[in-house]
């Protein structure tokens, strides 16, 4: 049955600051501390998506998180008032106030890792959602996830929403971002499970920066996803690419259907691997790869092109996707215009504003989740997610109302913050139709 490719995009939440929270991601290190512009974010993240949109590429959204975490600092040991536990907290350990209001759930490529119906045994669509074990801010991501993707996704005939793998750092998962899926017509879809660590074997990683997915947890998704043996492989992450800022697989690898675009140092045996690739799925299948001589790391870790979402356009043609970013600076624009001058499916660049985002080290492709549904599946979700013109609208007056233009580290105890993001996640689950998804409407 014909599937259609959705992108759900994380919409940029209140709360985003730049509080330099995550080791290995050189852009969150380096803006540590600078003035944030939510608005301006969530807007630019809108505008995104309305451009995807227009390409005739399927388009959906998904909903910021509560920040601060509240609930998380009460489960800390905090008490009192809202106002009473936000004072207490910024006197106290200023830096767990930082953990608690980063708006990274935005980056929904690490919300859960999807595999379609048309690839698991029991033909439902599967999502697991992560449980971001690496980073205390992304962990606390977890549970509203979970009551998202459960609204969004409702029908359990045709979908299994999968809870957070359990076990901590053994079983540590960071979602899609370590995850492509590849297809060729004709042929079973591939799935590269990419991982940086292991927790039962040892293995040569990274010496500066930490590995985040490990083996075990990619090896759970497939079986949870129930995908077939020889549908699956397990690229290990270079550790020199992780070393050299690629926190994530998606910072140096990105595939669509039969192509796939990546940098030497995205994957150890990068030979290998595109050799068993080409073996499955066929003459069909091509790729791009960067050489450090042409692009070197440094180059593609800040100037994110493999960062870009790869779409097939509604013709059969592929599109990149781009930071502007990748522009700006010569050696990642040459290679993507080398990449649009082979012969491969891609035949278009455009260059996108998400620098808000960027700066944290947020590209294209963070900012989306990858869902195939068919036609039945997409009417089976009820939620007002799937992104029209008459939502764009009613999202970009939601953004403008609510959002601040200004936002430091320290206004993240002003308590005005949290009533303002609770008022402003309130109202736009009712224009998404999701219901109480949120732990503050469950126990207003």
């Amino acid at each position: 049955m014909a599937q259609r490719e959705w992108n759900f995009d994380g919409l940029v939440g209140p709360t985003h600051n730049y509080a330099g929270l995550s080791p290995g991601n050189l852009a969150s290190q380096a803006n540590d501390g600078n003035v944030a512009n939510p608005r301006e974010a969530a807007l630019q993240g809108l505008e995104k998506m309305r451009f995807v949109a227009g390409l005739g590429v399927g388009q959906a959204v998904l909903p910021p998180h509560p920040r601060p975490s509240l609930r998380t600092l009460r489960a800390l040991g905090y008490v009192g008032t809202d106002e009473q536990v936000l004072a207490q907290v910024l006197v106290e350990d200023e830096f767990l106030l930082r953990l608690c209001s980063s708006a990274a759930a935005m980056w929904t490529a690490n919300a859960a890792t999807c595999a379609p119906s048309s690839d698991s045994a029991d033909g439902r669509m599967h999502l697991t959602v992560a449980n971001l074990q690496a980073m205390f801010h992304r962990v606390i991501e977890g549970q509203t996830t979970d009551a998202v993707l459960r609204a969004i996704f409702a029908d359990e005939r045709r979908f299994a929403v999968h809870a957070p793998l359990p076990g901590g750092g053994h079983f540590a998962d960071e979602g899609a971002a370590n995850h492509i899926r590849l297809w060729v017509e004709g042929r079973p879809a591939m799935h590269l499970f990419a991982w940086g660590r292991s927790t039962w074997h040892p293995v040569k990683g990274p010496d500066r920066f930490p590995a985040r997915q490990t083996l075990e947890a990619s090896h759970a998704l497939a079986r949870l996803h129930q995908l077939h043996p020889d549908a699956c492989l397990f690229p290990q992450q270079s550790p020199a690419g992780i070393d050299g800022g690629a926190f994530h697989t998606d910072v140096l690898a990105v595939g669509n259907d039969g192509f796939l675009m990546l940098h030497e140092e995205a994957f150890i045996a990068v030979e290998p691997l595109l050799h068993t690739l080409r073996s499955r799925l066929g003459d069909g299948f091509r790729w791009v790869m960067a050489g450090a001589r042409e692009l070197p790391l440094a180059e593609a870790v800040f100037g994110y092109p493999f960062n870009s979402q790869v779409l097939t356009l509604p013709e059969g043609t592929m599109c990149i996707v781009a930071p502007i970013e990748s522009r700006q600076r010569p050696k990642p624009r040459a290679f993507l215009e080398r990449v649009v001058a082979e012969d491969n499916p891609v035949k278009q660049v455009h260059y996108l504003d998400v620098r808000q985002s960027m700066n944290n080290g947020g590209g294209p492709a963070c900012l989306r989740q990858r869902i195939r549904l068919t036609e039945e599946e997409r009417a089976a979700v009820t939620a007002r997610v799937f992104l029209d013109q008459a939502l764009a609208v009613d999202l970009e007056g939601w953004i403008r109302r609510h959002y601040r233009d200004r936002l430091v580290v320290r206004d993240l105890a002003d308590p005005a913050l949290a009533r303002e993001s609770m008022t402003a996640l309130d109202e736009l689950t009712r224009i998404l139709r999701l219901g109480s998804v949120y732990d503050f409407q469950q126990t207003a």
